[in-house]
């Protein structure tokens, strides 16, 4: 019976790499490859950070300018309305006025009736209005005059008052708030006729 021939079971390498589990065969890169993907990945993190401080930045700055419009808008709007409630007082104490020189000229065996005391009330209850407006007198009489809050119309010689010290009030003044609504008229101590009215400007 002839001798079968015998195969040689060795086995050939190929090129490098051909084995299983060799560098060839991995998925995932080698070592120099995957350094070179981190700096790449450093590169990419920088430039986003550097992209996003830019839009912070920008962001920031917007939201500044819009806070500073919001701020101007409410103080041209507190302003106009300053303007037009302060023009209204005015108007107010022009009836503020008018009680003030009824009662002063009311005679004086008027006091006590019914319809005066009405008015009275009535300029009692005005006077509250003012005054929760923020609107309050100007006290004058006996203080030294101040350009700021008084308005000299007449110059009184030889009253033994030091000059330039208020000694009458024609028509009284207010302030509303921390302002002067309207000046004093006042009537000013002088050391003689030729004195002088102190100037209000």
């Amino acid at each position: 019976m002839p001798d079968r021939p015998t195969h040689s079971r060795t086995h050939h390498r190929g090129a490098a790499g051909d084995w299983p589990g060799q560098p060839g065969d991995s998925p995932y890169p080698g070592p120099e490859s995957g350094d070179a993907t981190v700096e790449e990945l450093e590169a990419q993190l920088e430039t986003a950070k550097g992209l996003a401080a830019e839009h912070l930045a920008a962001l920031q700055r917007t939201a500044a300018d819009f806070a500073n419009y919001k701020r101007r808008t409410a103080e041209d709007r507190e302003r106009e309305f300053g303007l037009a409630s302060e023009s209204l007082l005015r108007k107010i104490l022009a009836v503020a006025d008018d009680f003030d020189r009824a009662l002063e000229a009311m005679p004086e065996e008027l006091k006590g009736v019914g319809w005066i005391e009405g008015i009275v009330l009535l300029d009692r209850k005005l006077r509250a209005l003012l005054e929760s407006e923020g609107v309050t007198p100007i006290e004058s009489i006996g203080r030294n005059f101040d350009p700021r809050e008084h308005e000299a119309i007449a110059n009184v010689p030889a009253t033994g008052r030091p000059d330039g010290e208020v000694v009458a009030e024609i028509q009284r003044g207010y302030r509303v708030r921390d302002r002067v609504l309207r000046p004093a008229l006042v009537a000013v101590a002088g050391g003689s006729a030729a004195g002088g009215i102190p100037h209000s400007n």
